[in-house]
């Protein structure tokens, strides 16, 4: 910030020249005054090239007075009075060796910062001399900060897809692990394939601020309801998850309803599934503690080997930093998953 001036006869001084300078360049000074751009001029003949005039839009865009800033050094604004990038494009302007104008961060009298492009130009006498310099002002301030949020944009999208191609090729390298041939395992990846999509499609519609636990049944299960609409039961207080536990818990409840309609309690007329969760304090901290029962489907058998589908759930829960016990009962399937509460969700 510029320091604080007596009324001295310097300071008296300035004035009257700057009064001589709009006198002298007339019309010029009143269409300078009257723009919309940020302008001053600076005395060439002096050090550090001292503020001789300011228009309102100047005053306007830094927040200072006109009497904080005729007198002071062109440089008084700078963010960072020793920023050598800057002071480089700034002298370089003033030499006339910059075409299309510098961006410079400046600091306004509140402290608050701005980015402006700078424009300066001589003002020679009839002598061919350089008594004054005309500096413009753009502020890049909204520019700026588009175009940082933008980066922050990529940024999020290069992240989410890294990590959708690290979840296609889990699901690639367990298809060909876990299926006898090409057919079936262009089946399984389409089917997975698609069930990552759908979830990609409930996170856009949420803006990728993450889902409900409500939202990421309803959309898991959806493609198996029909008309058994009736005979799957959720309950449990709503949870937000972020956006990666989001789709890691979409992808393994469709791997249980996809059992559940094979081989499981949606393969018949008569079963049913309940799904139930709550938040639990443990040793661990605050964790989920969700169950899939099933009931009422054809006996059930414990497969002789890990499938893809309870491959994919394991591995799924093992990213959330939890842990999946899927008990083959006779009776029906349970799935017990337990996995770290998100923080500020519920009361347990």
């Amino acid at each position: 910030m510029p320091k604080k001036q007596d009324k001295s006869d310097e300071q008296k001084n300035a004035e009257a020249e700057v009064q001589s300078f709009k006198n002298e360049l007339g019309p010029f000074v009143v269409a300078a005054d009257t723009t919309r751009m940020a302008m001053v001029f600076t005395d060439a003949r002096q050090p550090d090239n001292p503020i001789i005039f300011a228009n309102d839009s100047f005053l306007s865009l830094t927040g200072y007075t006109r009497e904080e800033v005729l007198g002071e050094s062109f440089n008084f604004l700078m963010a960072h009075a020793a920023d050598a990038e800057a002071l480089a494009k700034i002298e370089g302007e003033f030499q006339g060796k910059s075409d299309g104008g510098s961006e410079i961060r400046y600091r306004r009298k509140d402290g608050s910062e701005f980015w402006a492009a700078l424009f300066i130009s001589p003002v020679r006498s009839e002598d061919g001399d350089v008594v004054q310099y005309f500096a413009s002002f753009i502020d890049l301030t909204a520019l700026k900060e588009e175009q940082a949020h933008s980066r922050e944009l990529i940024d999020e999208l290069n992240h989410r897809v890294k990590n959708t191609l690290a979840t296609v090729q889990s699901i690639v390298w367990r298809a060909l692990r876990t299926s006898p041939d090409a057919k079936a395992i262009q089946g399984v990846i389409e089917a997975r394939l698609f069930a990552l999509s759908q979830s990609h499609d409930l996170l856009n519609s949420k803006n990728w601020k993450g889902a409900g636990l409500v939202d990421l049944l309803n959309n898991a299960l959806a493609p198996f309801v029909g008309g058994r609409a009736g005979r799957i039961v959720a309950t449990g207080e709503d949870i937000d998850f972020a956006p990666r536990a989001a789709l890691a818990l979409s992808i393994a409840f469709n791997e249980l309803a996809t059992n559940a309609v094979k081989y499981g309690s949606l393969s018949n007329d008569a079963g049913s599934i309940l799904i139930e969760w709550k938040i639990e304090p443990t040793a661990e901290g605050r964790r989920v503690h969700l169950h899939w029962l099933e009931k009422d489907g054809p006996p059930v058998t414990p497969p002789s080997r890990k499938g893809f589908g309870s491959r994919v759930i394991h591995g799924l829960t093992d990213q959330l930093g939890g842990t999946v016990l899927l008990d083959y009962r006779p009776s029906g399937l349970i799935c017990t998953m337990s996995i770290p509460a998100p923080e500020g969700s519920g009361n347990g």
